[in-house]
């Protein structure tokens, strides 16, 4: 048994308490640490989840590289080697220094396999055929902005942008910034590789540098975000300009709120306010990000310095970057101004077709329709006032999710895909990891007298309100047309199929209606189908029949117990879209 008067840890000892009953204890005794002590076990978890997120995809890269590239296959099964010594050693290891040291192997292994996805697949989606394309006008001195390039996207992989209107996009329509970088690649690598470099290059170059920024614990954090999950770097073999913007970002949100500190923007503040800018000229997802920027950096600047001062910083912040934005639009906008203004607000006005995760889902997915689309975008355009409005009254409250509101507006959207989303995780992690809540206690923000405690919460849900009214509006609004079908069917190479649909429509609106009609089976609707008889334009109240038939003259039906196909009806003024099931075939055809 131990000697009850040799303890030291808090307790009385019997022979003080013998002597002096009436002494108060010790304090407790401080744990010390020494600076080579051991790492805190939540930085030995960051590592191992950022190891095994390295699994992710591997297997499948592996396969394929078995087949096309020898080579690429044993830099991975290499990979998977490292992948088990860090996982073990990151359990093993006694300091944090070591520890850190594991966490930069694992950056490095993810590295190589983010090169190694990069070798197997760089052909590009959309987004990279047209930059790719951009950049080859580019280095010919020819025009980029409203040239339609419709032989881009003869390819499976290469997807089209429908319009609500029966077209589709086949125009570039972002901001320069990436094609500018990407043309001098193009001038040695003749292919949409050179789109597919450059945001791949971003994608590595942005994640290195968050890893290097970010408190050591987090660090492994940033290389599972950025690369280790699978997901940003599929967006960057496809050619995503995005990943180019969120390259840019990174140095910007990374302890935001110390930006000009003092009221000296100094040369920190002028590079992060640069690289907004720049951002902003690489995709449009950085647009939305600016003004909750800013209202944040307002305020915890006034909260120091007062509201001259503070204004005057933010406002040189926003020169800056605005500046470098116009210096990498400036040679487009005064070839042609029109042409390069309607390409970078493309995405913004084109009202493409349905698609994605969010509320639109609701009329697309699980209703026949709705008369009333546009109302999903207003909803996203209220909710984006709503939390900017949000933002600064409630800064303090706010200010540590800043970096993720933004992007909560698209769930709102007609065009709402996860990509929206998930490309700018990263982020998410690094305010995470650099601006915690206490940067914001002494930020400004409005008085509000007598609105306290729960008149906050009300104040706030007032704010968001109109945009969920607009969303129960699109939601409730029942479909625009009642349309019954008559199929066609035919056998072709075994597979059961529609020729043709007879469509009888009726316009239940007072408005008239244009008509324009594709099928889907599940989330993705199909190329345009043609009309071969039918008026152009459905007067109100009237109706009429329509003959309609699929692009190539067949569309196969799933077998079995898979999903319907539908026939929808979609109008881009107003935004409309009915839905109907086309019927399945008779036992004689099938």
């Amino acid at each position: 048994m131990a000697d009850p008067c040799r303890t030291g840890t808090g307790t009385w000892t019997l022979r003080r308490a013998a002597t002096n009953p009436t002494a108060p204890p010790p304090a407790p005794a401080r744990q010390f640490r020494a600076p080579g002590a051991g790492p805190q076990q939540l930085h030995r978890g960051m590592t191992l989840v950022a190891t095994i997120s390295l699994f992710i995809g591997t297997r499948a890269a592996w396969t394929t590289a078995m087949a096309s590239r020898p080579a690429v296959a044993g830099v991975i099964s290499v990979c998977y080697a490292s992948i088990l010594v860090c996982a073990a050693l990151s359990l093993l290891v006694r300091s944090r220094r070591a520890l850190i040291r594991v966490d930069a192997v694992v950056l490095m292994t993810a590295v190589a396999l983010v090169i190694c996805g990069y070798l197997l697949d760089h052909a590009g989606t959309d987004e990279g055929v047209l930059t790719a394309q951009a950049a080859n006008e580019i280095l010919h001195g020819r025009p980029v902005y409203g040239q339609p390039w419709p032989w881009l996207f003869g390819s499976p992989h290469v997807g089209i942008t429908k319009t609500m209107s029966g077209g589709a996009d086949y125009t570039y329509g972002y901001p320069p910034l990436t094609a500018l970088l990407a043309a001098p690649v193009h001038a040695v690598v003749h292919s949409t590789a050179a789109a597919t470099l450059v945001t791949t290059a971003a994608l590595l170059v942005s994640s290195v540098l968050l890893w290097f920024l970010l408190p050591a614990p987090w660090r492994s954090a940033a290389t599972a975000v950025c690369l280790g999950f699978g997901l940003l770097p599929h967006y960057a073999y496809a050619g995503y300009p995005a990943i180019t913007a969120l390259a840019l970002l990174v140095p910007v949100v990374v302890r935001w709120p110390a930006t000009g500190e003092g009221g000296r923007l100094g040369s920190g503040g002028v590079l992060r306010a640069a690289c907004l800018g720049a951002a902003c000229a690489a995709q449009q997802l950085a647009w939305f990000l600016v003004p909750f920027l800013l209202i944040g950096l307002y305020a915890v600047r006034r909260g120091e310095l007062g509201p001259r001062r503070a204004l005057a910083v933010t406002a040189r912040y926003t020169a800056t970057a605005a500046l470098t934005c116009a210096a990498a639009n400036a040679y487009f906008a005064v070839e042609d101004f029109s042409s390069w203004l309607q390409g970078v607000l493309l995405p913004l006005e084109q009202k493409a077709i349905l698609h994605g995760q969010g509320l639109m889902g609701i009329s697309y997915y699980f209703t026949d329709g709705s008369g009333r689309l546009d109302y999903y975008s207003y909803g996203s355009q209220l909710l984006l006032l709503g939390l900017l409005v949000a933002t600064l009254l409630f800064v303090r409250r706010l200010g540590p999710a800043l970096t993720v509101l933004p992007w909560v507006v698209f769930y709102l959207a007609t065009r709402s895909q996860d990509g929206y989303f998930l490309m700018m995780t990263p982020l998410w992690l690094a305010a995470a990891a650099t601006v915690p809540a206490a940067a914001f206690a002494t930020a400004w923000q409005p008085r509000l007298p007598h609105v306290t405690g729960r008149a906050k919460a009300v104040l706030a849900g007032g704010l968001l309100a109109p945009a969920l009214v607009c969303v129960a509006i699109a939601a409730a609004s029942p479909p625009p047309l009642r349309m019954s079908l008559s199929p066609r069917f035919a056998t072709h190479h075994a597979r059961v199929g529609v020729t043709a649909i007879e469509v009888r429509a009726v316009n239940t609106t007072g408005t008239a209606l244009t008509p324009h009609f594709a099928s889907r089976t599940g989330q993705g609707a199909s190329n345009w189908w043609t009309v071969a008889s039918g008026p152009a334009v459905l007067a109100p109240h009237a109706w009429a029949e329509y003959q309609v038939k699929p692009a190539g003259g067949f569309r196969a039906l799933p077998g079995g117990h898979g999903p319907g196909t539908y026939l929808i009806a979609v109008t881009g003024t107003p935004m409309t879209i009915t839905t109907a099931h086309i019927p399945a075939a008779p036992s004689a055809i099938q």
